[in-house]
């Protein structure tokens, strides 16, 4: 049997709420900002997360939902541009505390680190906006491997983004616990042979999570029980160290 050796988190919507309140608000202020009408409700948003990456959730919705848009010559660097814009908005949101870690998150992260068990990221969102997140919550020194954005050309759902952190951790699928929230992200891990918990949002929360060995509607706390959504039942109120550790023996 493995001993658990890591824990590897995606960030938005894993570690925080980020999707709801931060990166829909920062899209529509950088839409505002370059004058143009567009407005992504909380439904639309909801639409274009089965999209990964916040350039090609822009260019999905010119396809699909603004066609008649008229793009500009070079479309790329509008995007990019646009994505810029967006990232700076997201950062000063986060900069102002406005978006706290989910209930469980930081607690979990302590523990884990005090046993020598190290910690990770694998994220599609952009380096600047995870540190942004981190910054005022989470020392980003406490991660072993923060991998982010293009750090691979195959976003999620394709399992590149993990075989890089197994890599760079030196590690096995086996020695590793993955949380995520969502339907791609789930299938991100699973294809790397990832075993995987995933606590699910608003957004996530009717996808088809049958390919992780527990599904949650958040870490716990002492006082905060989580609620079991799939998985074996379990003498616990909150993730902690010893559980995964039963879990990744399963």
């Amino acid at each position: 049997m493995s001993k658990l050796q890591a824990l590897i988190f995606d960030v938005d919507g894993t570690l925080a709420e980020t999707e709801r309140y931060g990166h829909r608000l920062a899209f529509n202020q950088a839409f505002s900002q370059a004058k143009l009408s567009w407005d992504w409700s909380e439904s639309i948003y909801g639409e274009l997360l089965a999209v990964a990456g916040g350039k090609e959730r822009i260019r999905y919705y010119l396809q699909q939902y603004n066609p008649e848009f008229q793009s500009p010559s070079d479309l790329d660097q509008f995007i990019a541009q646009l994505h810029l814009s967006k990232t700076q908005y997201y950062r000063d949101l986060l900069g102002q505390g406005a978006i706290p870690l989910r209930p469980g998150v930081k607690r979990l992260i302590e523990e884990a680190r005090s046993q020598g068990i190290i910690i990770a990221i694998a994220t599609t969102s952009a380096l600047p906006n995870v540190l942004a997140l981190l910054e005022p919550t989470l020392p980003p020194h406490w991660f072993e491997v923060i991998a982010a954005g293009d750090i691979v050309a195959a976003k999620k759902p394709a399992p590149d983004i993990y075989y890089y952190v197994l890599d760079k951790l030196g590690l096995a699928a086996g020695e590793c616990l993955v949380f995520e929230d969502s339907y791609h992200g789930l299938q991100a891990a699973t294809k790397a042979g990832l075993k995987t918990i995933v606590t699910v949002n608003d957004y996530t929360k009717d996808q088809d999570f049958s390919e992780a060995i527990l599904v949650l509607d958040h870490l716990g706390e002492p006082d905060l029980p989580f609620t079991i959504m799939k998985g074996i039942e379990l003498n616990s109120q909150y993730v902690d160290v010893s559980l995964l550790e039963k879990l990744l023996s399963i």
